[in-house]
């Protein structure tokens, strides 16, 4: 934005400062209204004719005509001299908060509307308090006026390291810098970190990862991943207790011996990932995708999936030797081709289970609803002492 001083064509006095905005046309319409006359042409201290509004410097000195040649004004060097000055170019010393800080009347007034514009657009309208030494004395905190004088001076919001956003942010809405105030508001926003509730990235996440010694114990319970990317890492021994892991893309991960007791699995896919060992106790994995999981811990550690909400979940060629899935609810549940060999099913509710294919040999079934559960194609006869309900 420039600003330019106005007279009449042949005057010195009177002058009027006005903002240059769009083209030569509204600033004839500006003129005319100033001076109550129908402004015509523009022309500057030398009577050269200005047709276009690129030619206007910021600080300029114009006289205005209602289409008569230009007048040279009278000699009074003094008079323009003192208007100009104080309007324009003269340096004001400013005591804030006992640190001083010199600039011009022009940078003080750019933002029209603002505290500051009005306390110095015209001399000692406000009656400014100064000190002995004649700097303007202004009750504020000179750190967070610094960023505020710099931005007056090149329109540029520069921050040093240390300096409190906040801070700086109250001090543009005191002195009324509306502009100022927005930008620094999305700058804090955009600085400040998610909320405790934000789904964490996977490139977060694997910051935690690649810090962690492989031995230590990563602690995620309770956070939330929800529809995070965590395919493929190595996730074991990761507590994951009562996290919420909905719709988390978890294929192909290695997930051996990791808690995930009272985790949220809902809607989740865990297609090809290694569950050896893994601890799942009264999990909602409903509707998730588990299809060719392996469950099957060559050591001997079962996994343990007690309790579990495995409604719909689609199991489909998993590897579940020895698996605890006491009381766990396995309704309209796909365990086709799965080895369930001396699995735990006592008291799980199969309704309506696809079981076709199914390896059940000594797998416990005692007190299982099995109602409309589907066992065709069962590579070994079930026995009665397997007994379902």
């Amino acid at each position: 934005m420039r600003r330019v001083t106005l007279f009449v064509n042949g005057t010195s006095h009177n002058g009027k400062v006005v903002a240059v905005y769009g083209t030569l046309a509204d600033l004839l319409s500006v003129a005319s209204t100033k001076f109550a006359i129908k402004a015509a042409n523009v022309y500057n201290g030398k009577g050269g004719l200005i047709d276009d509004i690129a030619l206007i410097r910021d600080d300029d000195v114009l006289y205005i005509s209602e289409g008569d040649s230009f007048v040279d004004p009278p000699n009074n060097p003094e008079s323009v001299h003192e208007f100009n000055s104080w309007a324009h170019t003269d340096w004001i010393t400013l005591n804030v908060g006992g640190r001083r800080f010199t600039t011009t009347r022009s940078t003080l007034v750019k933002e029209t509307e603002s505290m500051l514009a009005h306390m110095f657009r015209d001399k000692d309208v406000w009656g400014n308090k100064q000190d002995e030494q004649g700097a303007y004395l202004i009750d504020r905190s000179p750190d967070y006026f610094e960023p505020i004088l710099n931005y007056l001076r090149h329109g540029q919001l520069i921050i040093n390291d240390g300096i409190n956003l906040l801070g700086v942010l109250e001090e543009a809405r005191f002195f009324g810098i509306e502009r100022l105030a927005e930008q620094l508001e999305g700058v804090i926003k955009n600085s400040q970190p998610p909320d405790d509730h934000s789904p964490i990235s996977r490139k977060e996440f694997a910051r935690f990862l690649l810090a962690t010694p492989t031995k230590s114990e990563l602690r995620c319970q309770g956070l939330n991943f929800s529809g995070t990317d965590l395919s493929r890492l190595d996730l074991r021994y990761i507590n994951f207790k009562m996290a919420n892991l909905s719709r988390c893309n978890l294929t192909h991960a290695n997930l051996c011996g990791t808690n995930l007791e009272r985790a949220d699995l809902s809607s989740a896919n865990l297609d090809g990932a290694n569950l050896q060992g893994v601890k799942m106790l009264c999990t909602n994995a409903e509707g998730a995708s588990l299809k060719g999981c392996n469950f099957e811990d060559p050591a001997g550690l079962k996994a343990n999936l007690e309790g579990a909400n495995l409604k719909g979940v689609d199991m489909e060629g998993s590897q579940m030797t020895g698996i605890n899935l006491r009381v766990a609810t396995l309704k309209n549940a796909k365990l086709k081709n799965c080895n369930l060999r001396g699995a735990t099913l006592a008291g799980t509710d199969l309704e309506n289970c696809d079981l076709s294919g199914c390896d059940l040999q000594e797998a416990n079934l005692r007190g299982s609803n099995a109602k409309g559960a589907i066992f065709e194609e069962m590579l070994t006869p079930l026995h009665m002492s397997q007994s379902v309900r």
